[in-house]
């Protein structure tokens, strides 16, 4: 009987961890067709959750009839055609290469037919499961093996960027992970043996149970709890992997928060104090709510960071604790539970992931999100009087108050605000500090471009595009007297058109639809710049493969110090891509500014995998004509170019990382290049 029970462990514990190893290798695959935006993996974590509470409605079908031969058979079929499904990815797999066009669709059909059905079934284990076991045993539905479920998807969530990415090909890892998706379903077809057949959906323990039904009002709970808790997930996420620090795997550590908050309310539920954690709870609240607030300022990385981690696995442990209290008597009301958690978090992720950029113009994840929770711990602890009845109520109403003053503060000096599946834009109206007016286009906090509104200066290149930079000296050097042919992948506020002579030719490549009427309409670049220019719509990499030969003189690559690293721009296809559009002895121009990333030795081990040879250029700032510190990679083929004087003075070479591969559309880590203190 213990081996049995232990099967049990072993098949819950794997199917957790395939589950979160699979999430981040899926998420991974899509990146060539939709880019590098933290919106692809926030849509991922919405059809990944999404699928989990089909796998959860599965489990509760499965579970309220009796289970018989014919049932049996049902479950071992679908087993074995998710195997086949496995076997058969790359004849499921859609056409990507016009993705980017409609991403939150594409990444909903390439996931359900490349990885769909196994993961409703890997989700659905942990409630089958425990009602197996408790059919096989009785006693009472063993909930702790929910807890060992999520400890599985927390060692698997923290493997990937650590172990397996960093060694093995995604063809190995999905190789592995299908061995893995087989030895799971040899588990479960040995289980659904050992499951005693019955004429009766519910067993006799259960039906003589002296538990009454679980009211409506807790059933409610049993679905806002955790919709409130995947808000936190998905808010703290967004927010702090895009306006706080742009860190590559910042997103493991609120999921990793997440997890241990299930993990502590199911399995360690005596330690949690509801008492202590509401007092936490409306400090943390009120503290992040004021300092969200202050939509302008910032504070040191490190203590950001933290507090809002703290913040949310308080919120967690508590959504998570008390939906664990209010867990149902009735052995028959089990897996109605779980389908309920299940929907609040695809509830919670699907509002923050995909509706909240539809609906709002500005960026209100987080207030809502703190006003959902406010309004659910005033529900849970009305019960204990009218101290946590004046309290909650109070809290409620100012986090409310928060939503309008935030909603004010994004409007003040703002002539734009608009939101999309790639991000929140503003443009921003400021002054230099010599009293210039200036006009600023952000992506949350991070600068895309600005413009100075003066005579004289409305047509210089600014920020990371000054004339001493790595692309200033790349145009000004590469054509003699002739007409140029630049591509530039990236506009942000079109700064680089300000480069732009008569007879030249600039092609931008965009994939956010917003940036277009952005940079023609509140900026003057593009306009005021006397070279021709065109503008193409949708991810450059997609775009360039079904161009033919453009033959730039200058191809530059601006798409890796925002808030989320295109890796796919940055591989070794990508690369003999570019030279197929380049010019003999063209010019490829990298822009890799970037806090926490030393991008260069990725970009040097590239040119050499092409036979290119590739040059640092570092710049500081110039803060009264509006440049910063910028850092550039040039590539070219042309044995000369390094060694001209104007070049040669500025040029440095790029030191090796040692053991740093280069990148493929198979294989990439961020690991061996993170730079964890910045610089």
């Amino acid at each position: 009987m213990r081996s049995i029970r232990s099967l049990y462990g072993i098949a819950i514990f794997l199917s957790a961890f395939l589950l979160f190893l699979v999430e981040p290798m899926s998420a991974k695959q899509l990146l060539p067709a939709l880019g590098g935006s933290s919106a692809v993996w926030l849509t991922c974590l919405v059809f990944f959750q999404l699928t989990l509470l089909l796998g959860y409605l599965y489990a509760h079908w499965l579970t309220r009839r009796p289970f018989n031969r014919r049932q049996q058979i049902l479950y071992l079929a679908l087993l074995l055609l998710a195997i086949v499904a496995l076997a058969a990815q790359k004849i499921l797999r859609p056409d990507l290469s016009q993705g980017s066009l409609h991403p939150v669709t594409t990444i909903f059909i390439d996931l359900t037919l490349t990885i769909g059905l196994p993961f409703l079934l890997l989700g659905s284990t942990s409630p089958l499961l425990q009602i197996w076991l408790f059919r096989s045993e009785g006693g009472s539905v063993p909930y702790r093996l929910f807890a060992l479920s999520n400890i599985g998807s927390l060692l698997a969530l923290l493997a990937y960027p650590t172990l397996v990415e960093p060694h093995l090909a995604l063809k190995t890892q999905r190789l592995l992970w299908a061995a893995g998706f087989m030895v799971y379903a040899v588990l479960c077809a040995i289980l659904s043996r050992q499951v005693p057949s019955t004429t009766q959906a519910i067993p006799a323990e259960a039906a003589a149970s002296d538990s009454p039904p679980t009211s409506f009002a807790t059933r409610w709970l049993w679905f806002l709890l955790p919709m409130a808790a995947a808000m936190q997930l998905s808010a703290v996420t967004s927010h702090i992997t895009s306006n706080i620090a742009a860190i590559p795997l910042l997103w493991i550590l609120p999921l990793a928060v997440y997890l241990i908050t299930f993990i502590l309310a199911f399995e360690f539920p005596r330690l949690y104090r509801r008492s202590i954690v509401v007092r936490l709870l409306v400090v943390m609240l009120a503290s992040l709510g004021y300092a969200i607030s202050k939509v302008d300022s910032s504070f040191p990385i490190g203590i950001a960071i933290l507090f809002f981690l703290i913040e949310c696995f308080i919120a967690c442990l508590f959504c998570h604790a008390e939906a664990y209290a209010l867990r149902p008597r009735r052995p028959s009301e089990t897996t109605l539970f779980y389908l309920l958690v299940a929907a609040g978090g695809v509830t919670g992720t699907f509002f923050i992931g995909i509706a909240s950029p539809l609906i709002f113009a500005a960026n209100y994840d987080l207030s809502i999100t703190f006003l959902v929770t406010a309004l659910l711990a005033l529900a849970v602890t009305w019960p204990d009087g009218w101290g946590q009845r004046m309290l909650w109520a109070t809290a409620s109403a100012l986090v409310l108050f928060l939503n309008f003053a935030l909603h004010n503060a994004y409007a003040q000096q703002a002539l734009l605000e608009t939101r999309n599946f790639y991000g929140s834009l503003r443009v921003k109206h400021d002054v230099t500090h010599e009293g210039d007016p200036l006009r600023m286009l952000l992506n949350g906090t991070i600068q895309h471009g600005n413009q100075i509104f003066s005579p004289g200066l409305d047509r210089t290149p600014t920020t990371y595009y000054a004339r001493d930079s790595g692309i200033g000296l790349a145009l000004a050097n590469c054509c003699a007297n002739r007409p140029r042919n630049i591509g530039v992948v990236g506009l942000g506020a079109g700064t680089l058109a300000a480069y732009g002579n008569a007879g030249d030719r600039i092609r931008f490549y965009e994939i956010n639809p917003h940036v277009e009427p952005i940079a023609r309409n509140l900026f003057t670049y593009l306009r005021d710049s006397p070279a021709r220019i065109t503008i193409t719509e949708g991810d450059a990499r997609a775009s360039l493969a079904q161009e033919a030969p453009q033959h730039f003189d200058v191809l530059v690559v601006d798409a890796f110090s925002g808030d989320a690293i295109p890796i796919h721009l940055l591989t070794t296809e990508a690369l003999r891509l570019y030279q197929r559009h380049l010019a003999p002895n063209g010019i490829l121009a990298f822009h890799v500014s970037n806090q926490y990333l030393n991008l260069a030795p990725e970009v040097a081990q590239l040119a050499a995998s092409v036979h290119m040879q590739a040059r640092l250029f570092d710049t500081p700032s110039v803060d009264p004509r509006g440049e910063f510190r910028s850092t550039w990679v040039l590539v070219t083929a042309d044995p000369g170019f390094f060694n001209r004087p104007e070049i040669a003075i500025t040029a440095t070479l790029i030191t090796p990382i040692p053991r740093l591969r280069a990148w493929t559309d198979d294989y990439s880590s961020l690991l061996p290049i993170f730079q964890p203190t910045g610089h």
